[in-house]
């Protein structure tokens, strides 16, 4: 740690301060306020673009704007549109973005440990809120809210993981459990864990779901064999597998809805 002149500690700073620019002497001028001559030019900009959120929501502004705004709230004095743009080059989306882990985020230039840790809060508290939509509600008729929430989980994950939603005999969420995390193209699955965890917590029925980190949901014959596996040791307890979703970067997959459960 540095020490000034008059010998007082000096804190580290953060990307917040190392790429932001100098700071003139008092407050920011308040949006439509004018400027000073010597200003920094995103100031105007960002001014606009605040004004075109304001007035016209998320979808007045282009993917890389949005992520602008966000990036202002953890840089407030740096120009954020260099490193928005980067973010989306490098990661390919939004989603991607939020989901990629911090250490692949400060990759890119301008991003370090507490901007990488913003940018992960937004995607857990996402994943928490879709996860909100779908606990309490029959999960039958709220599909869409269930692949939403599966898809936000896992479909950026670089390991596949295997997913649990037990169920009710009402179908509404009784749990959410990853049973399982494994590698790049396989996840071990043992029926008899999946039943014995489903008696455990008085489940009637449960929704297999697992992702594919390769980004095609396209089940293979494994994942096939391994539903009937489950399935069958399932229904010798009174318990259903309602499905098994697989989700991916492109899209999902339901074994149920292609005829092979």
């Amino acid at each position: 740690m540095t020490r000034s002149r008059s010998d007082k500690p000096v804190p580290p700073q953060d990307e917040r301060g190392f790429f932001a620019e100098s700071r003139p002497s008092g407050a920011l001028p308040a949006v439509g306020e004018p400027r000073s001559a010597d200003a920094p030019h995103y100031l105007g900009h960002r001014d606009r673009l605040r004004t075109r959120f304001a007035e016209g929501g998320h979808a007045s502004l282009a993917d890389y704007e949005l992520l602008e705004l966000l990036l202002y709230r953890s840089i407030p004095r740096s120009d954020t549109k260099p490193v928005a743009k980067a973010l989306l080059q490098t990661f390919g989306s939004l989603a991607e973005i939020f989901r990629a882990p911090p250490a692949l985020l400060q990759r890119v230039k301008g991003v370090g440990p507490s901007v990488a840790l913003d940018l992960a809060l937004v995607g857990a508290a996402t994943e928490r809120m879709l996860r909100a939509e779908v606990k309490g509600r029959e999960v039958l008729g709220s599909w869409r809210q269930v692949l939403g929430y599966c898809r936000t989980a896992m479909a950026f994950e670089a390991r596949e993981q295997f997913r649990i939603l037990f169920l009710d005999k009402k179908n509404g969420l009784l749990a959410d459990e990853i049973q399982q995390t494994g590698t790049v193209d396989h996840t071990p699955v043992y029926p008899r864990e999946v039943v014995r965890r489903a008696i455990e917590l008085s489940a009637t029925a449960v929704i297999l779901v697992h992702n594919h980190p390769s980004g095609d949901p396209t089940p293979s014959r494994a994942d096939i064999e391994m539903t009937k596996l489950v399935a069958e040791a399932a229904k010798s307890v009174g318990i259903t597998v309602h499905d098994h979703i697989i989700v991916g970067r492109n899209g999902h997959a339901s074994l149920k809805g292609l005829g092979l459960l």
